[in-house]
Parts: structure tokens; sequence; C-alpha cells
């Protein structure tokens, strides 16, 4: 496996879609299908989970933009509601869906260059195990 020093950025190449070792490689094979593996260096994209983050992401910075031009449009031209379905909706879609490729790219080449994992929960130790200073049952002496 290659270092860390040695890969390419994951923020550029996530944004264009690229492989996260090789930057060659497509990582979709639809708009926000990911590919089975790179078609360049085989890298197998099993270890990609980027869940609900580009969604959360794309509507949490474009909802005040959009909610900024409803408010102006609303106090500007007083538009009966249909008007907001017919301007401010549309404006709503087109600006959250159109990120989220290039975020998702970025959230998946970043898993791969950080090695991010799932979180699991260490066992405990036995308080035999750990050293006198680390247990908290027992005074030190």
């Amino acid at each position: 496996m290659s270092s860390v020093a040695a890969l390419p950025p994951p923020f550029l190449t996530g944004l264009r879609g690229r492989c996260p070792r090789c930057a060659k490689g497509h990582l979709f094979s639809g708009f926000l299908k990911l590919a089975p593996r790179c078609d360049a260096c085989g890298l197998d994209y099993d270890f990609a989970d980027p869940a609900d983050g580009p969604a959360f992401f794309a509507m949490s910075a474009m909802s005040f933009p959009v909610l900024g031009f409803a408010l102006w449009y609303d106090a500007a031209y007083q538009p009966p509601w249909w008007g907001h379905l017919l301007v401010s909706l549309p404006m709503l879609l087109l600006l959250c869906v159109v990120p989220l490729r290039p975020i998702k790219g970025w959230l998946v080449c970043s898993q791969y260059y950080y090695k991010a994992e799932e979180g699991r929960l260490a066992p405990k130790e036995r308080p035999e195990a750990a050293p006198a200073e680390l247990r908290k049952d027992e005074p030190a002496a």
C-alpha cells in the first residue's frame, strides 16, 4: 500500500470522481453509484461508505442561499404560493442535487486517504491486567 504522502489529494481527486489511489480510474458507474473497483489500478471500493454525508453537506450548505432568495422573492414580489413552487423549489432541488456527486467523491477519497474505518467498541480490560496507576477502583500505593 502506498504511503499517504504518495497518494493524490482527496479533495481534488474526489471532486473529479477519480480513484483515490491512482487518480486515473473512475470512481462512479452512475450518477451516485460507486463502481465496484477502479478500472485503472483495480482498487476495490468496498471500503467506501459515505452514508448520508453528501446529502447532509449539500442540504446544509445550499439551504441558506435558497432560503435567503425565497425570502427576498416573497418580500419583493409577494407571489402566490405556487410562485414559490415554480421558482424556489426548482432552485432548491438543483442546488442540492448537483453537488451530491462531487461531495460523495470527496468523502470516499478522504476515507481511503485517512484510512477511515467503522468505529468499534474496544473490549474493557480486566482490572488485574491494567497497571496500578490506571486502575480507578484501587487507591495508588
